[in-house]
């Protein structure tokens, strides 16, 4: 059985986060900021596969809206690094769009879940 494109897609990013960490505190001296990438970078996956496993849908969205909301947080420490130079800009353009692709992803499975939660609980209200 395969993985879903978003448990393969934020755990490519988790390692690319884990990856950045060990660049920016071997090779630039970062230690406060790298550890924000870390941890919100490699919470994005946790918090997918934590909803694959959910016991409802509402537990679903409710995983994957954390998720979400982890990758919009690395999303801002990326530009951070960026913007003060701990980060190349050939490299923050290359992991901030993995990043911005996670949270479409994110925000895409997010909205149909929702819509289909929607959808199951009128028909359930009409055939009570």
């Amino acid at each position: 059985m395969s993985k879903s494109i978003i448990a393969e897609k934020s755990y490519a990013f988790a390692i690319r986060a884990v990856k950045l960490y060990q660049h920016l505190s071997n090779e630039k001296k970062e230690f406060v900021l790298s550890k924000q990438i870390l941890r919100s970078g490699t919470s994005i996956g946790a918090n997918v596969e934590e909803a694959i496993g959910g016991e409802s849908t509402a537990d679903f969205i409710h995983k994957l809206s954390i998720a979400r909301k982890e990758a919009r947080e690395t999303s801002y420490w990326l530009r951070l690094l960026h913007d003060t130079g701990y980060l190349e800009k050939k490299h923050f353009e290359s992991i901030h769009a993995d990043c911005q692709e996670v949270i479409k992803i994110l925000n895409s499975i997010i909205l149909t879940s929702k819509g289909m939660s929607k959808n199951n609980s009128e028909f359930d209200t009409r055939n009570s």
